[in-house]
This record gives structure tokens, C-alpha cells and sequence, in this order.
């Protein structure tokens, strides 16, 4: 599922030139002071940004193994998809809950101490998750709170890691690294699931042993990168400041962001609503007769719809403005989730999962392109942090959704109740005029309705 859709552009003009002007070469390219940049050495030999990147793929597919395995190992100690649920949603409740604060402080301290340090506690944690499991000491309760302590480390590293990119990275090359990011994102979703399930058939501690493992790799890429530590002065000052101004600031420049009010309030139900799908998707898989594997590569279909629409990200972002194209993929997930309970067997829901995912990469990658060109470096962290939670502050009752509507009405049951309310949300969405005129271009303007 797409993770970050509510990242829009707010400057969707300046996002369309960005997209096109990749197919122009290096050499036309300017930098944000106007002046031709005439010697950028190529993205692929950017040894801090490939560091990171590569270390950012063996982890996500770590994640992407455990993503299937932790629901099915939930499931096998209680056999209760209630429980599988809350499991789900715990790491992303921490992640949210202290998502402000995260951002706040990534924009005072030290990133690279930052990152390293988040990547060494989630190494440790998925240890010992992997060490309970293969002593038989494994508890519901465990799972719980080892899922919180990741989502607390995944609320400063992901701030922290993408400050790094953007200390790495010249401007005029981040269309590029963001769509490289974004094809590992789906890379690793086709990947993981299956398998993820393939790796729990053969034991329910492989997939989060090779979780562990992948973690220690990405932790050596980031020591490794060697990105560039906030100067000591800069650090004295921001921790002189206010972190009440200091989230306020933040806040403010959101507010002030024609359009996007809106539009990240239809996002925050799209993110509690598509996030609901997986323990669904797993009874209904179960209920016609797959087994751990089928359900991995079910789930891959999102890899595979997704890395196809990464790559066509440039061209397809610029099809539609940011309002349209997010009532668009509303639509289009809603459509889907009812999909997938045709009665065609358990492989089927794999089809409308690819076809839904090809429409979202673009999303992600405008967003991430204009946010890092727009928001001032020293502010980076917050905005990821404010975004974050603005985009999934009901994320974390999607698991719990999804596992209720799961026990009370079977898998197919709860994917056309949810499939329902995302076609619910995407009329409502379409209704609203400054939502649907949104183009994030500076001189938006909020016309009548």
C-alpha cells in the first residue's frame, strides 16, 4: 500500500517541469540560485546516497517479510484476527504518537548519530522478537511491546533518514533519487510478502531472523554513508529555541498551504481505510484454500502494480493535478478491495491489487520531489513529522477496523464493507470544490463553490 500519500506537491506546476525536465540532460539542469549546474556527478555514483539507498532496501525487505509473518504468527498463538489487529496497529500508534516530538528534536541533533542510532535499536529489537520465538517464550504481550519500541525508532529514523537524503543529494538530481526510492519501496513489497510466506512455512522464527539480519545491514550502510553531522553551532541554537515554536513554525507553513487543509483530511481516512485490508485479505485467502505462500504472493501484487507505476512516475504525475488525482486513487482502491471478493479463487485479489497500485507511486514521488525543494533544510524533519501525522493519524485503527469487521463478517464481508466507504469517501472528496481544484500551485487560489 502506498505509505505516503498525503505528501502532496504544493507546487504542483514547479512538479511538472521537475518530472519532464529529467528527460533533458545534466548539464541543462540549474540549481536553486538560477546558476547552470554543468558538473553534478551522476546519482549512481553518489556513494552516500547509494549507501543509504541500499541499505534502506535489505531493511524494507526485512519489513516486507515480517509485514505477513506477524499477522500469521498473532494469528497462530490466539487464532484471533482481532488480535492479529492490534498488533498491526501498535507499532504504527507509537510511530504516530510521538511523531511530533521525533521530528522536532531530528531537526536539532545530530542526523547522522540520530539514524545510527534508531538502526541499532530496531537490530536489537527484531533480536530479541526472533530469539522469543525460537525458545518457544514467545507472548502476545511481547509482540506488543517489541511492535512499539519499532514504531518509536521508526519515528526518528525515517525523519532522520530524510534529511539525509536531502544532505546528500543535490537538488536538481532529487526527482531522480526520490524515484529511485520509490521503486525500492515497491521493490521490496514484491519481493517480502511472498517470500515472507515461503520463509514462515518453514519456520515461524526464519522470517524474523532474516528480519534481524537485514537490519544489521542496513545499520552497516549507514555508518558507512558518512552523512554530514548538523554543525556543532547549529545544534546550540536549536536547542535554544522553543520546541513548542519550533512545532508551531511547522505547523503554520502547513496551514497556510492553500488546499492542502482538505486534502489531508480526505488522506488521513484513506490511510485508516486502506490501511484495514491485510487481516481481511488473510481470512479471505485462508477461507478459499491458500496457505502462507499464496497469501505472500497475493500480496506481492502490490510490488508488482507499484514498481511498474515507480517507473512511470515521471509521466504519470503529470497527468493530473494533486485534488484529482488523489480523488482518482480513492476510487480506484475502493474499486479494488470490492474486487478481490469475486469469488474467482484465492489467487484473484492479486489482480486488482497490481492494477490499483500502478496510480500511486506518482503521488508519493511528486510530493517528495517538491516538499525537499520547498521546505527550508532546517525545517525537514518537522515537516516529515507534521505530514506523517496529518497523513496517518488514523492509521493505526486500520488493522483494528480491518481485524473487527474481519471476525464479525469474514474476509470477503470486510473488504466490501471497507471497499464501500473508500467509494463513500472519494464522492464526498469529489464534492468538495477546493479539494478537487486543488493544484498546489502558489498562486491557488480557493474559488467558490
Amino acid at each position: 500500500m502506498p505509505n505516503n500519500l498525503s505528501r502532496y506537491s504544493t507546487n504542483y506546476q514547479s512538479s511538472r517541469s521537475i518530472f519532464w525536465g529529467q528527460r533533458r540532460s545534466l548539464g541543462s539542469l540549474r540549481d536553486q540560485g538560477g546558476s547552470l549546474v554543468t558538473d553534478l556527478v551522476p546519482l549512481r555514483r553518489n556513494t552516500q546516497f547509494q549507501l543509504l539507498w541500499a541499505g534502506s532496501v535489505v531493511s524494507q525487505l526485512g519489513s516486507e517479510l515480517t509485514r505477513l509473518a506477524l499477522p500469521l504468527l498473532v494469528l497462530a498463538l490466539t487464532g484471533s484476527p482481532g488480535w492479529a489487529g492490534i498488533v498491526t496497529g501498535a507499532g504504527v500508534a507509537a510511530a504516530v504518537l510521538v511523531q511530533m516530538p521525533a521530528g522536532v528534536w531530528v531537526d536539532r541533533w545530530d542526523r547522522r548519530r540520530t539514524l545510527i542510532t534508531g538502526q541499532a535499536v530496531r537490530t536489537v529489537n527484531s533480536a530479541v522478537l526472533a530469539a522469543l520465538i525460537l525458545t518457544g517464550q514467545v507472548r502476545v504481550w511481547q509482540v506488543v511491546v517489541l511492535a512499539v519500541v519499532d514504531g518509536l525508532c521508526v519515528a526518528f529514523a525515517e525523519p532522520a533518514r530524510t534529511t539525509s537524503i536531502r544532505a546528500v543529494v543535490p537538488v536538481a538530481q532529487l526527482p531522480l533519487a526520490y524515484m529511485q526510492e520509490e521503486s525500492r519501496a515497491h521493490a521490496a513489497r514484491l519481493v517480502g510478502p511472498p517470500l515472507g510466506g515461503l520463509l514462515y512455512g518453514l519456520g515461524r522464527a526464519v522470517p524474523f531472523v532474516a528480519d534481524t539480519v537485514t537490519f544489521l545491514v542496513a545499520l552497516l550502510c549507514s555508518i558507512g554513508a558518512k552523512v554530514p553531522r548538523r554543525p556543532a553551532g547549529e545544534e546550540r541554537a536549536q536547542a535554544k529555541r522553543s520546541m513548542r515554536r519550533d512545532a508551531g513554525e511547522a505547523i503554520a507553513w502547513l496551514w497556510h498551504q492553500r488546499g492542502l487543509r482538505e486534502v489531508c483530511a480526505a488522506v488521513m481516512v484513506l490511510n485508516l481505510l486502506g490501511g484495514a485490508f491485510l487481516i481481511p485479505l488473510i481470512v479471505l485467502v485462508a477461507d478459499r484454500g491458500g496457505d502462507a505462500v499464496t497469501t505472500g504472493t497475493v500480496l506481492a501484487g502490490a510490488g508488482i502494480g507499484g514498481l511498474i507505476g515507480a517507473l512511470l512516475s515521471h509521466r504519470t504525475g503529470a497527468l493530473l493535478p494533486p485534488g484529482k488525482l488523489l480523488i482518482t486513487v480513492v476510487t480506484l482502491l475502493g474499486a479494488a478491495f470490492a474486487a478481490m471478493t469475486i469469488p474467482l479463487g484465492p489467487w484473484w485479489p492479486m489482480v486488482p491489487l497490481a492494477l490499483f497500485t500502478l496510480s500511486a507511486p506518482a503521488l508519493n514521488v511528486v510530493m517528495d520531489v517538491v516538499i525537499a525543494r520547498m521546505v527550508p533544510e532546517g525545517m525537514l524533519g518537522r515537516m516529515d513529522a507534521i505530514l506523517t501525522i496529518v497523513s496517518r493519524g488514523l492509521a493505526p485503527l486500520g488493522p483494528v477496523l480491518g481485524g473487527g469487521l474481519a471476525a464479525l463478517l469474514g474476509g470477503s464481508g470486510a473488504l466490501l464493507v471497507i471497499g464501500g466507504l473508500l467509494l463513500l469517501t472519494a464522492a464526498g472528496a469529489a464534492a468538495v470544490g477546493e479539494l478537487r481544484r486543488f493544484t498546489g500551485a502558489a498562486d491557488d487560489v480557493p474559488a467558490a463553490s
